[in-house]
């Protein structure tokens, strides 16, 4: 039998039975905790049972018979429980206690720490002290599980979840793992590490890698703007002070565009002859 160490799964022996719980015991005649919470079964000595090692809330080597998505030999996605920006978060590895992923394995920029039900890829640590944390994988570890993606993909919606950032943007898995690049300029929001995405394949590049946006096809961002300002145009009387020569401040405060989006979308409403435009502003034709 194994030594008993945190994070590891062994079977053991039940020693005897208390009223709180088992005393498991391996070949060594090292023994551990089993609560009788952390057991669904019924168990008699001398019985073999297959437990998990963690530390309980006290610090103290503790038993379940609950398996964990992960052990020390193994990564998967884990589920951010928790958030302590003093501490770093805490994971769900699919026991009682959830485990923290530190805050030295976080970026300095706590604005892009994962929140809570957004996924890491991780496995499992001990310290120096014999303490179980989660740990990151590498980008090497991440990427090893990646499949090349199909020509078909372009144009096609698809999720993942937000891996690492670079200086240009940020990397994403998807459930399908596939490797995506989701350039700076094609966000349309602000990003954390962890967050699910469903993203948009713009480009399928050779080695398989997609390059992927957040934000709508330019004919349906043209529409979607167009109908943005026709409906500010009804709602103030037809009349607004607003034309392409515009203030870009003014326009993004008043509409959420830039100049450029909305010089597209008030081009469009003019070919369409829906608005009509002068030095004072703009207003609807009749």
């Amino acid at each position: 039998m194994n030594a008993l160490e945190v994070g590891n799964i062994v079977n053991l022996s039940v020693a005897r039975k208390t009223d709180l719980g088992y005393v498991l015991m391996n070949a060594q005649r090292e023994e551990v905790f089993l609560h009788k919470t952390e057991t669904e079964e019924d168990l008699v000595e001398n019985s073999k049972v297959k437990v998990f090692l963690y530390h309980d809330h006290e610090g103290r080597l503790a038993a379940t018979t609950t398996m964990p998505f992960i052990d020390m030999n193994s990564i998967a996605w884990l589920e951010v429980a928790g958030v302590q920006t003093r501490l770093g978060v805490f994971l769900n590895i699919g026991i009682k206690k959830d485990i923290l992923l530190s805050k030295d394995d976080l970026p300095d920029d706590r604005s892009i720490w994962p929140q809570v039900g957004d996924k890491l890829y991780c496995g499992l640590r001990t310290d120096k002290k014999g303490r179980l944390f989660a740990d990151r994988a590498s980008n090497e570890e991440t990427e090893t599980i990646a499949k090349p993606a199909p020509e078909t993909l372009r144009n096609q919606y698809i999720v993942g979840h937000v891996y690492r950032f670079n200086e240009q943007g940020a990397m994403l898995f998807t459930d399908d793992h596939y490797i995506a690049f989701l350039h700076r300029d094609e966000a349309d929001r602000a990003l954390r590490l962890g967050q699910r995405l469903q993203i948009r394949v713009t480009f399928v590049r050779e080695d398989g890698r997609l390059n992927v946006s957040l934000k709508a096809p330019k004919e349906i961002a043209y529409e979607e703007d167009s109908q943005l300002i026709l409906s500010y145009l009804e709602k103030n009387d037809g009349f607004m002070p607003f034309n392409d020569k515009s203030n870009p401040n003014e326009i993004k405060r008043e509409f959420g565009l830039s100049k450029a989006a909305f010089k597209r979308a008030m081009g469009k409403l003019m070919k369409e002859k829906k608005v009509e435009q002068s030095t004072e502003g703009s207003k609807l034709k009749a």
